[in-house]
Order: C-alpha cells, then structure tokens, then sequence
C-alpha cells in the first residue's frame, strides 16, 4: 500500500510508530525548582554523538491534564538537567506505570514501586532498580512543526555528565547488553526483548 502522511491511512491504527523499530526508551526522570519529582517513559529516545555524549527525546503533544506542555519537559526547561534511566525487561510493569498522564505533583517513583537515589552531578534522582543511569544537562531545546490542534512536537538535546553503571553487567570491562536484557518500543502497544546478539567487522576500503 502507499499513502500520503497528509492524508488518511485507512488502517484501524497509525502504522507509522510500528515502522521505525525498535525504539530505546527514554526514561526521564526530571525535578522542577520546588523539589517535585517526576519520573516518565518516551518512545523517541536515542544517543546523537559521541564527543560529548550527548542524548535526545521528543515529547509530543500536550500533558493531557492541562494545556502546557508534559511535565518532564516543563521540570528540564526549568532546571536544565535530568537523568535517564534505563528500562529493563524486569521493570517493565514499572516503566508502564510511570506512563501514566498523572496529575502534576504525583510521585511516579512511589507510584510505580521504585527507589529513587541521588544523583551525583546533577538534581533529579535516579532510579535506583535501572542497571544504568545518564545523568545529564541540558543542551538545547527544538520544537518542530505539529499538525495537531493544541499539539507540540519538543525535543530535548541533553549532554551526558555522568554515568552509573551496575558491575553486574560488565564483562571483561565490555557492558554485556544481554545482562541488561533492556527492552525496546515497537508499534501500537508492543515491546521487544533484547535476548540475542551479533557481532560483524566493519569492512575497511577496498573491499
């Protein structure tokens, strides 16, 4: 089938979050100026460079309990700084319930069962049950254009200052992913599971 994305698809649900898979999630954990805590998952999440380590995460559409944007990205405009946390196939149920659209001001470390701890370098807590932690400051803030009324498309551009990871999930210095066993966003309401992994040379030129 082709359609155009301005245009109506004609299937039950969008297929465009199912065709860029898998997804690492962005789990944010964030603190505004008075001390509240907030802990949520993203879909659109990823590593941009190396030198720094800087990450990304978009937070689309508005907080569905008042008209402003989400409160991860309210907390960071106002802080500059944030953690993210790995999500991991043993906190699964706990990374679907801080998804939850809560009011502002709820807890979702207490809300979800999880341990906050603090961080090193920077405000926000981590969660202390993730086997690795991002720890950092804000760099830059995008909006792209939203086709949505009321919409927001916001990316936030973060460089890493510091990060925890768990000795249990290294291997002759080398993070075994497999110990990790992190899970990924797919489409609709599906997840993936990194169980297996391969290796391959990158080929020099010529070929």
């Amino acid at each position: 089938m082709f359609y155009k994305a301005s245009e109506p698809h004609g299937l039950p649900h969008n297929p465009f979050n199912g065709l860029i898979v898998p997804r690492p999630i962005g789990w944010i954990s964030s603190m505004d100026k008075d001390g509240n805590v907030n802990l949520a998952p993203y879909s659109f999440f990823n590593g941009v460079s190396y030198f720094p380590p800087q990450v990304m995460f978009s937070s689309t559409g508005p907080h569905t309990q008042h008209d402003g944007p989400k409160d991860s990205v309210r907390n960071i405009l106002e802080t500059g700084e944030f953690v993210h946390n790995i999500a991991t196939w043993p906190l699964r149920e706990a990374v679907n319930i801080s998804a939850v659209s809560a009011p502002h001001g709820v807890d979702e470390f207490e809300l979800a069962g999880l341990t906050p701890v603090p961080s090193l370098l920077v405000a926000p807590p981590r969660v202390r049950e993730s086997p690795i932690q991002l720890e950092c400051k804000l760099v830059k803030v995008v909006d792209l254009p939203s086709t949505q009324e009321n919409g927001s498309n916001t990316i936030i551009f973060g460089e890493v200052i510091g990060l925890h990871i768990d000795d249990a999930v290294l291997v002759d210095g080398i993070v075994d992913i497999r110990r990790v066993d992190p899970i990924a966003r797919l489409g609709y309401r599906d997840y993936a599971r990194i169980t297996e992994t391969f290796s391959m040379d990158r080929p020099s030129w010529p070929l």
